[in-house]
């Protein structure tokens, strides 16, 4: 999609701090970070949510989480926890129409949702 951002970051035409990088995903840190470690892992592929995943994104997917593991456990708080989060659709939060993956930690996370 010419006008995502996240598309814009994948190719490289818009600035961030890469955490991880391959040939399918890759992952950044969050410019409005909501706690110490807050990074966003996004598939290369252009899925604008969740709802719109397909059976040929299974693979992907899985390895988006696989990726999580590695970054958390890079990030030192594999250990202590973190949490992962996909916001879908309006209502859900989802702003950027690209599918991407939160992961937050670094601090005690409370339980309460943000309204």
């Amino acid at each position: 999609m010419e006008d995502c951002i996240f598309c814009k970051i994948i190719k490289n035409e818009i600035p961030s701090q890469i955490i991880y990088e391959d040939e399918n995903i890759k992952a950044f840190r969050d410019i409005h970070p909501i706690a110490p470690v807050h990074i966003l892992v996004v598939p290369k592929k252009h899925i604008p949510s969740l709802i719109e995943l397909t059976n040929e994104d299974k693979e992907i997917i899985g390895k988006i989480y696989l990726v999580i593991n590695e970054i958390a456990e890079k990030e030192n708080i594999k250990e202590k926890g973190f949490r992962v989060i996909v916001n879908c659709g309006e209502d859900g939060g989802q702003e950027v129409k690209h599918l991407h993956f939160h992961l937050i930690g670094g601090k005690k996370l409370g339980t309460k949702i943000v309204s």
